[in-house]
This record gives structure tokens, sequence and C-alpha cells, in this order.
């Protein structure tokens, strides 16, 4: 029960993983779509796979002598460098949780509209000229999750800012029915949990155990030593 990987042991890197598919299902339980920033989202995921990344991959980086206090922060760090090199080489983008690509293109149209009458839609692209903006609508199958990121050349910032804003609260007054594969995914979150926590008890009780359990070593010695009286 006290099996690790280069010292971390897989109940600790179980955790996080459980955590974020908790926090997952629940978006997908919710009856109104949630939307989450795109680095929001990349940084969830990130940390959700943070235990299995440091007990595998990184672990690779260790020094042979040892994982030393600098060491575990230099990894801790190198592991935030690339999931923020990951979020800025990325599209800007706005994430639509518990959602299908039907139910938000008429959002979506609403909110084009009012910000640029002159929008043309090409498929699931619109381009907005007077705003300096191109986004495209991209579903995720089971997952009834919908990314809405910009494509095309460089896109403004500010009319970016405006049109996730308005996107945010226009989406807010959809109703939608509970995405029962959402139930699943935070159930098995809640699995992981139970399993790493009873995981980590077990393995903190045994070394526990054991050492009340020892024999008064030194105690017996003297013992056995001691002149006959």
């Amino acid at each position: 029960m006290s099996l690790a990987v280069d010292g971390l042991p897989v109940w600790i890197a179980l955790l996080p993983l459980g955590g974020y598919l908790i926090v997952v299902g629940w978006l997908h339980l919710c009856r109104r779509p949630i939307a989450v920033p795109g680095g929001w989202d990349l940084a969830a995921l990130a940390m959700g796979l943070s235990g299995l990344l440091v007990a595998g991959p990184l672990s690779l980086l260790q020094p042979a002598g040892g994982v030393t206090g600098w060491g575990s922060l230099l990894l801790a760090g190198g592991l935030v460098l690339i999931v923020t090199a990951g979020i800025l080489a990325t599209r800007p983008r706005l994430v639509v949780y518990n959602v299908t690509p039907e139910q938000l293109r008429p959002v979506l149209s609403e909110v084009v509209a009012r910000l640029d009458a002159s929008a043309r839609w090409a498929g699931d692209s619109v381009v907005l000229p007077a705003r300096g903006l191109q986004v495209l609508m991209d579903g995720r199958g089971l997952g009834r999750c919908v990314s809405v990121a910009t494509v095309g050349g460089r896109s403004s910032p500010e009319s970016w800012a405006e049109f996730t804003r308005q996107l945010r609260r226009a989406s807010r007054r959809l109703r939608v029915r509970r995405n029962p594969w959402g139930a699943v995914v935070a159930g098995l979150g809640a699995g992981l949990v139970a399993l790493a926590c009873g995981w980590g008890m077990v393995s903190l009780w045994r070394p526990a155990a054991g050492r009340l359990a020892a024999p008064p070593v030194a105690l017996t010695s003297d013992i056995r030593n001691a002149p006959p009286a």
C-alpha cells in the first residue's frame, strides 16, 4: 500500500485528478451553461494532471542523489512555466460547458448582431469587420461543451473582451437539461478521491502501527547482558 513513484505516493498524485473530475462533472450537472475563459480551462486541466505529471515525466528530471527542496521548487516552477507558455501560445477562446452548438448558436447570433450589424456568417465562423474580430464555434461531442475561439489574423483585445463579456451574460439566460455524463464524471472523481484518501490513511497508519508494535530492543539487550543475581 505504500506504492510510490520516485518518492511521490500514488494516492497523492490521484487527488488533483479526482478533484478536477468532480468540478467538470458539476459543471455538466448545472441547469445553466457556464462559460470559462480558455486560459482558466487549460490551467484547471493542468492542475488536475499535475500529480501524475510530477510522479511520471517530470520525475525523470530529478537528480540521482534524491529529491531536495530546491529540486522540488524547480520542478514546480518548470510545470508552471510550461502551463503558462501553453496558455500564451493558444488563441483566445471561451469554453461554454453543458451546452450544444445548436443551443448556443442563437445566443451567439444575438450577441454578434448586437456588436456588429455588418457581421457575416460562413458555417460555424463569423466575421465582425467593424470590430476587427473573427470567431469560430466548435463543439466537443458527448461532452456537450462548446469552444468559441478567435481565428484569422490578429484580433482586437478590446473587441474580444467585450464579445466574451456579452456572450457570458447572454448564455446565463439559457435553461438546459443536466448532462447524464456529468454524474458519471463526478462519480468517477469522487471515487478517485475516496480511493486516494483511504489509500493514504492505510499508508500512514501502517508505519505508525509498526513503530508501536516494535519490541524494546535496547531494554531486551540490557536484560540479557545483566549479571545473574
